[in-house]
């Protein structure tokens, strides 16, 4: 329940900074423009994309006049994106490879391709974060052959990225691995015990599972330039990506990893003129969002149109980075 109500703090703390910002006149202005509700769902209540999404909403909410805006709890991207395919929602987040797969009908969207999925703004990228033991002696990811390795859960997108890495870096998965299906925080208290060898992490930096087990003494291993581009050319939503040193307990060397870039999209079906408008406004408030919500702080509009797995923009959201000059 602290944790919730930290959440909504920070979506509260928005509009206080965008009040003293001085910004009295609301980007909707729009005259004659008929309400719209938006439903932007998000994750679990605990998650991370719970507190972006409430952030996002409520900017939205409170200076547009004529959009109603909320946040709700989901099951994450997949839900998101089945939600917005089914006209449940009007905007939401997650990664560009669910984003991808959803466009095409492939994977968990086998046959229910999603060709009115539009994307809003490329944000801020997911990282692989991968952390094993001293005494593992893995210095690769081919060295993890043989190794105790924590997978999360079965099915699960992050499984999804063991099963796409280490067949790019050449080895047979699950076979050649000894796998363990848990979460982020079990993996972590085993890292700390050294009852496992290592563990694959997908979560933006700091994570609390990498800190905790960094602390036990535990070490991020590189993945290799060859290995992302291997992986790019057979998925184009994957980024090298530094993780700075000094931003976990005896990191005390940049590690390079992959990641994939989390997305805000909507259905086609969004009028032009409203995703015009949101898109301006999330952009003119970005300084604001990001002193609220710590994923959203240092985003860069330059970088909105990149790293999106080649989807389609909205035509609202395109209007506007014309406007601006960055496409």
């Amino acid at each position: 329940m602290k944790r919730v109500s930290m959440m909504i703090g920070a979506a509260a703390a928005v509009a206080l900074a965008v009040t003293a910002a001085g910004c009295t006149k609301k980007a909707g202005d729009a005259a004659g423009h008929k309400q719209v509700t938006i439903k932007f769902p998000t994750a679990t209540a605990s998650g991370a994309l719970y507190a972006v999404g409430a952030a996002i909403t409520n900017l939205w909410d409170t200076q547009i006049d004529y959009v109603s805006a909320s946040s709700q709890a989901s099951n994450g991207g997949i839900d998101n994106l089945n939600q917005i395919a089914d006209g449940e929602s009007q905007v939401s987040i997650a990664i560009s490879s669910n984003c991808f797969q959803s466009y095409n009908g492939t994977d968990s969207f086998d046959g229910r391709a999603n060709k009115k999925l539009r994307v809003i703004a490329g944000l801020y990228f997911n990282p692989n974060q991968v952390v094993v033991t001293q005494k593992s002696g893995i210095a690769s990811l081919t060295d993890v052959k043989g190794k105790h390795f924590a997978v999360a859960a079965a099915g699960s997108s992050v499984e999804g990225e063991c099963n796409n890495h280490f067949t790019a870096a050449g080895l047979s998965y699950p076979a050649d691995i000894r796998a363990e299906y848990i979460a982020f925080g079990d993996a972590a208290d085993m890292l700390q015990n050294g009852t496992i060898d290592g563990a694959w992490i997908m979560s933006g930096t700091p994570a609390a599972a990498v800190s905790q087990a960094c602390s036990a003494g535990c070490k991020l291993l590189n993945i290799g330039s060859e290995t992302i581009e291997t992986l790019k050319k057979s998925y184009p939503w994957y980024a090298a990506y530094t993780i700075p040193a000094g931003t976990y307990p005896g990191q005390t060397e940049d590690v390079q990893t992959s990641a994939i870039k989390m997305t805000m999209f909507c259905s086609a079906d969004l009028d032009e003129e409203t995703v015009y408008t949101l898109t301006k406004t999330f952009w003119e408030h970005i300084d604001e969002l990001g002193e609220a919500q710590k994923n959203l702080k240092g985003l860069s509009v330059e970088d909105a149109v990149k790293d999106i797995a080649g989807l389609p923009l909205h035509a609202g959201a395109e209007r506007y980075y014309k406007e601006i000059g960055i496409l």
